[in-house]
């Protein structure tokens, strides 16, 4: 059994420079991913996942849970010498509220939010800057009249007579509520009172921002605008992250209920379940996949930050001597496996976590990165791998009372007759959490192709492993016995690959523009029945991402498939 890595993308476009209305705009027109309830205008944060985009997601869940639960790290052994072992679970949506008072959900998952005076717009205080200079429009606009100072963009140069004209313009359309619109006058001899009265010390960005959208200096001082409108925000307040429903015929505290924020907590309270009903012992993991919710304030940048999404996470658990050896066993692993089915390349990073980013429960954690066309030049978060120490097992065996300890026979001080007394201990737990909906998403944006020498020139590389079209198969005609040809070896493969996605069969138009089709949609390999078929027994296979063909006997066909396939 091969212990390597699956055959890799060879090459990897710079995700700065594709567009992301273009992605989107393919993802929609193609059956990836829709709207939520698009019929009645969609509900913000929520998404759908057409035909293609549904199974390309199970792709990469299956994959996932083959060469993490089944076939653990390919069949690589551990810092320890052994095989990975793992198991799977499947946990509820939702659990009792004392789950996630225990994991200090309850008390701790709410962000900081700062709502809007003018237009009742939320926004997370902690990302309040990151929003304004990515996502509000009207400061993308704004910040088109500054000019850079000698210092660089940081410290811009402010021209008065373009700012007002600005605010009286595009600001009236853009940003209502920002004072420079509402007041012009007063709201620039604020900022010009603060420039000329101190010549030396130059205003950057977010300065210049809060004193034109302060219409009140005295009474309030500067003010933060509100990314959608430009209106003055509130002080933060607490905002519930988690979804709250009822348990039962009555609606009161206790039977309150929530969406579980995260699939983690399911398989920490059933840690001993595991190990009395299975034959696992230390070390060893407990995966599963499955939907979490989390009342996110500003959802945005399509699937990446959404309400309902799904994890694929790990627990795996050790002794606290060997966690850092099996931290990095495993923050390897995963890098080189998302790498496997075709995230290689100047789009992925791994980036280790400094002191001051840590929870407070963490030893370590690692970001496996991808650059995003919306976070370029910057990295998004794709998967964390956190060395979580024993606290989460700390935190259920004293909020439960249950005895969470493992007892490990092949520890501790040896007896008299040479074997280990044993030793009995929390264990601790590296967690490898991917999120499934941002790895579909990485996946779009990394297959994301514009190649304007070809006559269809937006063409979709995916990996085979994941493409949710495996092939597809043409009748060159629809004649001369053509398409009885074609028929039945789209029989046959569908037969014996059709577990893996779609084998498709199209025989209208073109011949050319059914490969361009397939293209758009992924598809890594097209094979056409032609006259030579009915003469020679052979068909043409077509590469999708170099053009190519070449002729091989149809029997051959499903051999060759299943190499390119992995199977």
């Amino acid at each position: 059994m091969s212990t390597s890595a699956p055959n890799t993308a060879a090459s990897s476009q710079d995700n700065a420079t594709k567009s992301m209305d273009k992605i989107m705009a393919l993802c929609k027109r193609r059956g990836f991913i829709y709207p939520a309830s698009e019929i009645y205008g969609g509900i913000n944060g929520f998404w759908d996942y057409g035909p293609l985009g549904s199974q390309l997601k199970k792709n990469l869940r299956d994959a996932w849970w083959q060469d993490m639960i089944m076939n653990p790290c390919w069949g690589r052994t551990g810092p320890n010498g052994r095989r990975v072992e793992t198991v799977p679970v499947e946990t509820c949506i939702i659990q009792n509220p004392k789950v996630w008072e225990a994991s200090g959900h309850l008390a701790g998952f709410a962000d900081p939010m700062r709502k809007c005076a003018s237009c009742g717009h939320f926004v997370r205080a902690d990302q309040l800057w990151d929003i304004i200079v990515t996502s509000s429009d009207w400061f993308n606009s704004m910040i088109q009249e500054f000019e850079p100072s000698p210092e660089g963009t940081k410290y811009p140069k402010v021209d008065a007579q373009r700012l007002m004209q600005w605010a009286k313009k595009k600001g009236k359309k853009l940003a209502p509520n920002l004072a420079v619109v509402k007041n012009t006058e007063v709201t620039m001899s604020f900022l010009a009172t603060r420039i000329n009265g101190q010549p030396d010390a130059p205003l950057d960005v977010t300065e210049i921002t809060q004193y034109i959208a302060t219409e009140q200096l005295d009474a309030t001082g500067l003010q933060d605008p509100c990314p959608r409108c430009g209106g003055p925000l509130g002080e933060p307040a607490a905002f519930k992250l988690m979804f709250e429903s009822y348990s039962g015929l009555t609606q009161t505290e206790d039977s309150k209920v929530y969406l579980r924020p995260e699939t983690a907590q399911g398989i920490f309270i059933h840690f001993k379940n595991v190990v009395d009903t299975s034959r696992v012992k230390l070390p060893f993991g407990i995966g599963n996949t499955g939907k979490s919710f989390r009342n996110e304030i500003t959802p945005r940048n399509f699937t990446f930050r959404s309400r309902e999404f799904e994890q694929a996470e790990l627990e795996f658990f050790c002794h606290p001597d060997d966690s850092q050896d099996w931290y990095t066993f495993w923050r390897d692993f995963r890098m080189e496996w998302w790498q496997s089915i075709g995230l290689a390349g100047v789009n992925l990073t791994l980036r280790e976590h400094d002191k001051d980013e840590l929870s407070h429960y963490s030893v370590g954690t690692s970001d496996v990165e991808y650059k995003f066309p919306f976070t370029a030049p910057e990295f998004g978060e794709l998967e964390g791998i956190a060395h979580r120490g024993n606290f989460d097992l700390t935190q259920h065996q004293k909020h439960s009372g249950a005895k969470l300890e493992y007892f490990d026979t092949e520890r501790g001080e040896l007896a008299p007759n040479g074997q280990p007394k044993g030793e009995r201990y929390l264990p601790h737990c590296i967690e490898p959490a991917a999120g499934l909906d941002r790895g579909v998403l990485a996946l779009i944006c990394e297959a994301y192709t514009v190649d304007e020498t070809r006559p269809s020139p937006e063409l979709m590389k995916f990996h085979p492993r994941i493409a949710p079209i495996k092939a597809a198969v043409f009748p060159l005609v629809k004649k001369d016995g053509m398409p009885e040809a074609a028929e039945k070896l789209h029989a046959e493969l569908r037969a014996k690959f059709g577990r893996l996605g779609f084998i498709e069969y199209d025989e209208k138009q073109s011949i050319g523009k059914r490969y361009a089709r397939m293209d758009e949609a992924g598809c890594p390999f097209c094979f056409t029945i032609d006259g030579e078929t009915l003469t020679d027994g052979t068909v043409t296979v077509r590469d999708r991402d170099t053009g190519a063909q070449e002729r091989m006997p149809m029997e051959n066909v499903s051999a060759f498939l299943a190499e390119k396939l992995g199977v």
